[in-house]
């Protein structure tokens, strides 16, 4: 049996940040439920998950920490983990922090950004990200204004009308130049958004509604739209518009405004307030959210990790697979490789022990989950 210790993962969470640079998935920060309290989890921990290997580590961090905060957004820009923005028990920031990922000796130290030029957005959390030209594009996000900073890219949604205090969604994009230290909101040619669009980084003009062809997805929430290639968006999981978690994944091509359904997706393992990253080989990585309503439960935080394969996976790595999955019957053989690609050998044996290990554990936790629920019911 394999040690269970070797194979260990990252917590449950919700409303994270997860990044991909180079050959390693970092995730940070978020939030579970426990007993109806929201617990933010440790500011001071990155979650790192070698894409080769599969393993999991923990590493403290240092330097001037970020409050632990749910619905942070995290980009990653030459090496460096980004994070803007959260919510926690004080209320919404617009805080920027950054922490640079290529260590060389393994210590990770964060570093508030105080010394810049320009506006922040107001603070707010849920918001979306987009890199473009060493830029961070911000998008949208949940927060409040008061009633006389309300503006057309601010869509109420409650209010406190004695303390003229107004909770909504934003619509409104900023930017920070990570090159120039400045924030700037570019002047927007913006029309009404609806369903699928767009926004042009040169000249800062929305699309308006995209007429889409064919079939499409279901209306939803709390899902994430990843780019695979410079046509193609990959779309995957949400609330639907009647609450029910989603666990299906579409392909958009972005020049015939069609999408495609992927077939043969794990329909048992729905997802909402996720995220995903883009592999190496341009395979999806979904990590962590919910799988329950979290307008109703907020109980099912995951802590798996999703892989969805988008293309076909390079011949060396078909291999590497094929040895690493029968391992046992060729271990005679695997000694004789070469040392450079024993190497890559030995990773993907100890990938696809520790995948087996925790399939296997994810299988026992819901049949005893089961058992205890018929228990429970009879």
């Amino acid at each position: 049996m394999a040690d269970s210790q070797l194979f260990c993962v990252a917590e449950e969470r919700s409303g994270h940040c997860a990044v991909v640079d180079g050959n390693f998935l970092y995730v940070w920060g978020g939030y579970v439920s426990i007993e109806d309290n929201e617990v933010y989890l440790p500011n001071d921990e990155i979650w790192t998950y070698d894409i080769d290997s599969g393993l999991w580590q923990m590493h403290l961090m240092e330097g001037d920490l970020p409050t632990s905060m749910s619905g942070s957004c995290g980009a990653c820009v030459h090496g460096k983990l980004y994070v803007f923005g959260g919510y926690d028990d004080k209320g919404y920031s617009n805080r920027l922090y950054f922490v640079n990922l290529r260590t060389k000796d393994g210590t990770y130290v964060w570093e508030k950004i105080t010394n810049f030029e320009g506006q922040p957005p107001t603070p707010r959390d849920k918001l979306s990200c987009w890199v473009y030209k060493d830029r961070l594009i911000y998008f949208g996000g949940y927060g409040c204004r008061r009633h006389s900073e309300l503006q057309d890219c601010f869509d109420v949604h409650d209010a406190s009308w004695e303390e003229q205090i107004f909770w909504g969604w934003h619509n409104d994009v900023h930017v920070f130049d990570t090159k120039t230290q400045t924030w700037f909101q570019p002047e927007i040619k913006q029309t009404r958004m609806s369903d699928l669009h767009y926004l042009n980084l040169d000249t800062w003009a929305w699309s308006g509604r995209i007429p889409v062809n064919g079939e499409s997805p279901k209306h939803r929430s709390w899902h994430t739209l990843t780019p695979i290639a410079d046509d193609k968006l990959f779309l995957f999981g949400g609330l639907s518009s009647d609450n029910i978690p989603l666990s299906d994944g579409w392909i958009h091509n972005v020049i015939t405004n069609c999408w495609k359904q992927l077939i043969h997706l794990p329909n048992t393992r729905p997802r909402l307030w996720h995220t995903a990253c883009l592999g190496k080989e341009n395979e999806i990585m979904v990590f962590g959210g919910s799988k329950d309503d979290l307008l109703s439960f907020d109980t099912g935080h995951c802590n798996d990790l999703l892989i969805f394969q988008t293309q076909p996976y390079s011949l060396l790595r078909s291999c590497l697979d094929c040895i690493g999955k029968n391992a046992i019957i060729l271990k005679n053989q695997i000694s004789l490789l070469p040392p450079k690609l024993l190497q890559q050998v030995l990773k993907k044996i100890t990938f696809w022990t520790a995948a087996n290990h925790r399939e296997e554990q994810r299988i026992q936790k819901e049949e005893t989950d089961n058992k205890y629920q018929w228990i429970s019911s009879n």
